[in-house]
């Protein structure tokens, strides 16, 4: 099970918590429909445990305290409304544990000045974040020496994601959900949350390091190798041979770090690498699946069917149909 809290604080904007938990809820039904028996356990806090009044006015109840929060996998910090400094003020034992979780290897995600969270708590220092457009000449001012990349929407140091606009965090929660579960159930939420098929995650963030939400070093490093190699012809016992391990031991390991064998991790890898040429390449289908690593199309496009529901050349007309529009 993976734990996820939501950071609930006055005056916040409850967009920023309440899309990606609905987005998570989905995930984890398309996933439980689809099988996986892997859950996630979403949780809400305050500092205090006390409701907080977001800044439209509703209330907001939070599960437990801060003092009583679980360790997570993943954290989320919301945006706040105009100026964030009266929070930050009131928010030191919440800098203390986002510095913990982080040293724990929780990944974090802040949205629009809910990123000040982060740079306060010296977490983005010599990194790049990003922030929502009105408050990137304070942001400068404050935080000198976080690296501010004004023109993206989104930025991610390794398990640290900055999100400009709440357009901008549906990304990265899409982007989370393909780390938790796959394609598949990532392609489904996004397709059920956007109207529109946004571009890859890869292309509009600006990123440094690799995230794996697991801490099992010597397994992302095996990742990493075979993201490199997908295109190839990849034989898993002479990989698990590389890394110093049995194919028993290679195959436990990496089940138990995330969730898959190697052979779908692989597989994972391929079909989002052809998803993202279907969308911006002018390559056959054909073509594609060599690129990717495979020589029988009947077995590239059951594959592909598999993982998205639907055939490579389905999904490219879905595709180019929301990238193109011809004027009338």
């Amino acid at each position: 099970m993976r734990t996820i809290t939501f950071m609930l604080v006055d005056q916040m904007l409850s967009t920023g918590t309440i899309l990606p938990l609905e987005m998570l809820r989905g995930a984890e039904s398309r996933a439980r429909a689809s099988g996986e028996r892997s859950s996630l356990k979403l949780v809400t806090a305050s500092i205090d445990g006390a409701p907080v009044k977001s800044r439209s006015g509703f209330q907001l109840t939070p599960d437990v305290a801060l003092a009583d929060a679980p360790d997570s996998d993943i954290i989320y910090l919301p945006a706040l409304w105009r100026n964030p400094r009266p929070a930050l003020r009131r928010s030191a034992p919440l800098l203390e544990w986002l510095k913990k979780q982080a040293d724990m290897g929780a990944a974090i995600s802040a949205v629009g000045t809910g990123v000040c969270f982060l740079a306060e708590a010296g977490l983005l220092d010599g990194k790049p974040a990003t922030t929502h457009w009105h408050y990137f000449d304070q942001f400068a001012a404050d935080y000198p020496q976080v690296k501010l990349k004004r023109q993206y929407f989104i930025t991610q140091a390794d398990k640290l994601f900055c999100a400009a606009s709440v357009n901008a965090l549906a990304d990265v929660t899409v982007h989370l959900i393909r780390q938790l579960y796959g394609p598949a159930v990532a392609s489904h939420v996004e397709r059920n949350f956007s109207h529109e098929i946004r571009r890859p995650f890869e292309e509009i963030a600006y990123s440094e390091g690799a995230v794996h939400l697991h801490p099992d070093e010597d397994i992302v490093q095996a990742q990493t190798w075979l993201k490199q190699h997908c295109s190839e012809d990849v034989k898993l016992s002479e990989v698990a041979k590389h890394f110093d391990m049995s194919v028993r031991s290679f195959n436990r390991r990496f089940k138990m770090a995330t969730g898959q064998t190697p052979l779908q991790y692989l597989q994972n890898v391929r079909v989002d690498m052809a998803r993202e040429l279907l969308q911006s390449s002018n390559l056959s289908v054909n073509e594609i699946a060599e690129k990717v690593g495979y020589q029988d199309m009947g077995h590239f496009t059951a594959l592909f069917k598999k993982f998205l529901a639907t055939t490579p050349s389905e999904y490219r007309t879905t595709v180019r149909a929301k990238l193109f529009r011809v004027n009338t």
